[in-house]
């Protein structure tokens, strides 16, 4: 065995493909000082037992990216190391056998399309051209991608290695890792069975055994393992060497050639989780049981899809068990927990397909200290309270691998271990007719059915029927009030007396304005990129209160925790669980909360400080203009109830976030409701608060806006303290930019017809040349009108001119449909409503 080193810069632990490609490309990077260890042999995890093909095409487009760069490195590595792969570009094809999957995969064709994949629609018979031993009776249509292909497995694995050590990366096998010691939250090195070595960084590419050796340091990762079957036949007549990798999601299966035979593996409705109590150690190079019985539905359905299997010779049935996660993506990325400590693991039965690119990312985050683009697909920050749970973890996870192949409806949620967090007022929600979907696990209204209509959604490509039922609550939003139990909004309180300069540093905005302010503010990365979207409230002297995005609770905690300066002596706190939020909007807010509000305590709004009685408030009270204008907060006793009222809105009417202690939730909520009815009050969701903030232009982190956007390209430059000469993280980058023209900026596009369904990721092509793709979309019920978001590209620089120029179409489900182009909101530009 190679001796153990006492000390190495970089620790990675795991040699399957993805701990080999990140050794493999942190040395590409020139990080000599790193070592790799193996409990056992390289590839003896589950890498060994892959199956081996390789699609690229994924809804995000940064993830895609990075899959096209696994396969051009595949093609590469052979020469580059003499270690052969087995990698043959043999293009993929996906099946149609139903008008809904063919709506699903002309979608998808577009998505490839935005993201510059060349994916092609095909008829049945062309599809037959390509994959002769099948029979396509059923098949309705067909999509075909010409780079997708296949590989050996172990042998792309092995070329890593090989292609790391050339590069000096000192790789131990048989060399489990025991222990992982940390100082004051920070990784400090690996106990092995044969050494300890200490380390400035650990990565866990640990595959199955991720979970465990995540929690030696204090980390979750949440995965858990499924048995996953499929079998390898003798050679078959009329398979060609270079047929194409096939998936037919109808049926559940996918294929591959192999020596003259076929592959074929599936994802099982009702999957069978293995190793609940843990992966044991000693399993290397194992595989579990034959399960013939549980196989047997997916092998009809083979054989009905490829009659010669009837009679081909079966070589082995493999069952392998591999790494699921809760949502189907692999996680990557540095541990909120822990410093310096990395995880790349939960790779969901394509880690041969995602290992070259993840290597790639996974490393530049190693080597620059951030992500070198917009992970959030697969961060694991992405993840929080529920994910601790390891039974949570299985229960959704085996879901999302029953729903691998099903298909993947718009708006689609999931049903299980639900629920799991709910707000105060959850009870009576469900019973006004709230259906509710998931995030973070927390349950929340998406829409409210009427009496006599089922609470349930039900999925299509076409208009689902929430559609009218949204709508209502829209139009009651813009003509009277709605009512939003937001109380899943994370939130922050963040203390100490340099918590001022904390988050005039964090900040791009100028959040450090008197205490009663209230600040929308982005916090950069140092490019200049958006990593966190939210609010900051100022309380007191040294006291700020902080909301952002339910999901993303763990991601801006983590952001703002790292980048407190150390020298400043500031306090990060969750206090999402104290609070429940009633946002309360629409033009008469003001008419129902006025006559409930008892007095307005010490704190923000107009000019005016310390207690005010609601009757000595003014004609106009104490909610009025002058007691509390916009982007102000105010401490009021509402209905009993001590209340921080924040006049904020994320849908362009007048109103307040109500910010409440959870133990006066439900008695306030009862209030509202009971004072709105004269008014016309109605409860609404989540689903009526994306349609809204279209209609007003409001951005969306994760979608319009993220680490890969900066505010300039987002159209939110104003939002930027440029003539404060205060440094912020971010701004070098921004001063740049300002001097050059803008490569891309944010637009509106809107297409009137309502017979399209803008969804995201639809083409954008301007004057016949394709410029962009839209980031997020859906409909307006006011505009009446379908609205797209989407960054217009142009090396040239896009100006106002060039945007309002030109011709724009836009590709839906194959097809180019007209539209017409905005830069501002499409409702209230002037913004009269939110300040009346």
């Amino acid at each position: 065995m190679t001796a153990i080193p006492t000390h190495a810069e970089i620790v990675v632990i795991g040699g399957g493909i993805v701990g080999c490609s990140t050794a493999y490309h942190l040395a590409k990077l020139g990080r000599k000082d790193v070592v790799l260890l193996e409990r056992n042999k390289l590839t003896s995890g589950s890498t060994w037992h892959a199956a081996g093909l390789v699609g690229q095409l994924r809804t995000s487009a940064n993830i895609t990216q990075l899959l096209k760069y696994s396969v051009e490195l595949y093609g590469a590595l052979e020469a580059e190391t003499g270690q052969a792969t087995g990698w043959k570009m043999n293009g993929g094809l996906r099946l149609a056998c139903n008008a809904e999957r063919l709506t699903e995969i002309r979608r998808q064709a577009t998505t490839a399309h935005s993201f510059g994949l060349d994916m092609h629609l095909l008829s049945a018979s062309e599809a037959r051209d390509l994959w002769p031993v099948m029979d396509v009776s059923d098949v309705v249509g067909a999509a075909f991608l010409p780079t997708d292909g296949q590989v050996n497995p172990s042998d792309l694995a092995l070329a890593l290695a090989k292609g790391a050590r050339q590069r000096g990366v000192k790789i131990i096998e048989d060399c489990p890792v025991t222990a992982i010691t940390t100082e004051r939250g920070r990784v400090t090195g690996v106990v092995t069975a044969h050494g300890t070595i200490t380390a400035d960084i650990v990565v866990n590419c640990c595959g199955q055994w991720a979970r465990q050796i995540g929690a030696l340091a204090g980390v979750n990762v949440p995965l858990v393992s499924v048995q996953h079957q499929y079998l390898i036949t003798e050679p078959i007549a009329g398979v060609p060497r270079s047929l194409p990798t096939l998936r037919d999601p109808d049926r559940l299966i996918y294929f591959k050639e192999e020596v003259g035979g076929l592959v074929m593996g599936g994802y099982e409705p009702d999957p069978i989780a293995w190793a609940e109590r843990g992966v044991p150690d000693s399993f290397a190079f194992q595989l579990l049981d034959d399960n013939w019985e549980h196989f047997e539905p997916l092998l009809e359905q083979a054989i009905a899809r490829v009659p010669a299997l009837q009679s081909a010779g079966i070589k082995q049935l493999i069952n392998g068990p591999e790494s699921f996660t809760p949502d189907g993506n692999w996680m990557i990325g540095e541990a909120p927990e822990v410093r310096n400590f990395y995880v790349g693991a939960g790779f969901n039965a394509f880690g041969i397909a995602s290992a070259g690119g993840a290597g790639r990312a996974l490393a530049e985050w190693i080597a620059g200290g951030e992500p070198p683009m917009d992970l959030w697909p697969v961060d694991i920050r992405r993840f929080g309270a529920p994910h601790r749970s390891t039974g949570w973890v299985r229960a959704r996870t085996m879901e999302a691998y029953a729903k691998h192949y099903t298909l993947a409806f718009p708006s689609e949620e999931y049903r299980s271990a639900r629920p799991a967090r709910v707000s105060p007022l959850y009870e009576q929600l469900k019973v006004a007719g709230a259906c509710f979907g998931e995030k973070l696990g927390w349950e929340r209204a998406n829409w409210f059915a009427p009496a006599g209509v089922e609470a349930k959604d039900i999925y299509t490509y076409g208009r689902q029927n929430w559609f009218p039922h949204v709508g209502a609550e829209h139009q009651a939003c813009r003509e009277t009030a709605a009512l939003f139990d937001q109380s899943s909004f994370a939130k922050f309180l963040l203390a100490g007396p340099g918590a001022a300069r904390a988050l005039d540093r964090i900040c791009a905005n100028h959040v450090t304005r008197a205490p009663g302010t209230l600040t929308y503010t982005q916090m950069l990365n140092g490019r200049g990129g958006i990593e966190c979207d939210l609010t900051v409230a100022r309380l007191a002297e040294n006291e700020f209160a902080i909301v952002t995005g339910t999901g993303f609770a763990t991601h801006d905690f983590d952001w703002i925790r790292r980048n407190i300066p150390t020298d400043c002596d500031a306090a990060l706190t969750d206090v999402t669980s104290a609070y429940a939020v009633l946002t309360l909007m629409g033009p008469m807010a003001r008419a129902v909360l006025e006559p409930l509000c008892e007095t307005a305590l010490h704190g923000g709004g107009g000019s005016g400080s310390g207690a005010v009685n609601g009757g000595d408030a003014g004609r106009e009270g104490v909610l009025g203009n002058a007691a509390l204008p916009f982007m102000r907060w105010k401490n009021v006793t509402i209905a009993g109830a001590p209340v921080r009222a924040q006049r904020v809105t994320y849908v362009g009417e007048l109103g307040w976030e109500l910010h409440v202690p959870v133990e006066f939730a439900a008695g306030l909520f009862q209030a509202i409701v009971a004072a709105g009815k004269p008014h016309g009050l109605r409860l609404a969701g989540y689903r009526a608060i994306e349609s809204l903030r279209l209609e007003k232009g409001y951005r969306a982190w994760g979608s319009d806006i993220g680490p890969d956007h900066t505010p300039l390209e987002a159209g939110l430059g104003w939002a930027v303290k440029f003539k404060s000469g205060i440094d912020f993280i971010g701004r070098p980058a921004l001063e740049a930019q300002r001097a050059t023209p803008l490569k891309k900026r944010l637009a509106c596009f809107v297409v009137d017809d309502p017979g399209t369904i803008l969804l995201g990721r639809e083409t954008i092509f301007r004057d016949g040349k394709q410029v962009g793709w839209l980031t997020s979309a859906g409909w307006g019920y006011t505009v009446n009108a379908n609205i797209g978001y989407g960054y217009v590209r142009d090396a040239g620089g896009v100006t106002d001119a060039m945007l309002a120029s030109g011709e724009y179409e836009l590709e839906v489900a194959t097809e180019r449909v007209g539209c017409r182009v905005h830069m501002g909101p499409l409702y209230d530009p002037g913004n009269l409503r939110v300040k009346a």
